[in-house]
């Protein structure tokens, strides 16, 4: 009987959510098959099999986060990654409950495992405050539908980011006169990141004590896909021309919504540019990417009424935000960034591709 476990997938992560299951008990498997998508960090991966021989027993089903190291599943084969188990051994069931449930039950002092869950659901936080207070479990009410892949991710993230990132918003219009709209997401990336070298603080880590001043410019670029919100990293954003840039956002955008990026191509940003289009509203309040400490935001731009050299003009306006990080960045440097990523859009000539480094 072999057996195998959640792998250690990189990142520092430490639990993954069964996505989908690729077999069923009783299926038959070559070696290197895949067996499982594990839904990650933002993105989904195969685990393929260790070895041949038949699904014997799937032990955890989908829409469970379990940690690394837990047994998947065992097969009626060779001896797995993990190595092997007494036919006769039974894995516990596992609890259904989220990470967030898991924090709370563990605050308000709850045996998770003593709870059935609402309707036999996964356990809820409705459940372990009533358990807390000594009542029964909460009567389910309404439809439900679990939180799971990428969104289960978003919603770890932004609860994290709005508990740990005391988060501020500076917003100062620009003129889009000179601005090539088609190359816009390309053009401000690259006015990011050279004005992210007069502002290091901004492109930086808070890791206990210290700030971690990166030397690296790999700006995320939020992308809305079915799945949800992903954040595709465009690597090197200082030493591309804006049409290296267009060409790399695109492509990773494409991917986005396809799915078909792989995990590293989704990991590892230092800073992150969003974009909504004609959905921006006049101004919205992007949330920081944690463990970024600051996210720009690109909002709509439309004809408006602005006065030049004292007269009324119509020209293309639209609001440029930078949410920041107050802990690591003061209120005076993130305005000057912005206003100097503004400028840098603003001295861009119609049509020109120019290179993003100096």
């Amino acid at each position: 009987m072999a057996e195998l476990r959640l792998p250690d997938l990189g990142e520092g992560l430490t639990e993954g959510e069964v996505g989908r299951w690729l077999v069923a008990e009783g299926d038959e498997v070559a070696e290197d098959d895949p067996l499982v998508e594990i839904a990650t960090d933002k993105t989904t991966v195969e685990i393929p099999s260790p070895c041949a021989g038949r699904v014997a027993r799937i032990l955890v089903p989908e829409g469970e986060v379990v940690p690394v190291g837990t047994v998947l599943v065992e097969l009626d084969g060779g001896r797995g990654a993990g190595g092997g188990r007494r036919p006769d051994a039974r894995a516990p069931a596992p609890v259904r409950a989220t990470p967030r449930v898991r924090r709370l039950a563990a605050e308000l002092g709850v045996d998770l495992a003593a709870l059935p869950g609402s309707g036999g659901e996964a356990i809820s936080e409705a459940d372990v405050r009533a358990a807390a207070a000594g009542r029964g479990p909460a009567a389910p009410e309404g439809r439900r539908e679990r939180v799971r892949g990428v969104r289960r991710t978003i919603v770890e993230r932004l609860a994290a980011a709005h508990r740990e990132v005391p988060a501020v918003t500076f917003v100062e219009e620009c003129d889009f006169s000179g601005v090539d709209l088609d190359l816009l997401v390309a053009l401000t990336l690259g006015a990011a990141a050279r004005s992210l070298r007069e502002y290091p603080e901004l492109n930086a880590r808070l890791e206990g004590d210290e700030i971690v001043y990166l030397d690296r410019y790999d700006l995320g670029v939020a992308v809305q896909t079915p799945a949800g919100v992903l954040v595709p990293v465009v690597r090197g954003c200082d030493g591309r021309s804006v049409e290296e840039l267009d060409a790399e956002v695109r492509r990773l955008a494409e991917g986005a919504r396809a799915g078909t990026l792989a995990p590293e191509e989704l990991r590892g940003s230092t800073f992150t540019v969003t974009s909504a289009g004609k959905l921006g509203g006049l101004f919205a309040t992007p949330l920081v990417n944690h463990p970024e400490v600051a996210i720009l935001g690109l909002h709509r731009i439309a004809d408006r009424p602005v006065v030049r050299d004292g007269e009324v003009v119509v020209r293309p306006v639209g609001n440029v935000s930078v949410t920041f990080d107050h802990r690591v960045v003061d209120g005076a440097r993130a305005a000057a960034f912005c206003l100097a990523v503004i400028e840098r859009l603003q001295a861009t000539a119609p049509g020109t591709a120019q290179p993003a480094s100096p």
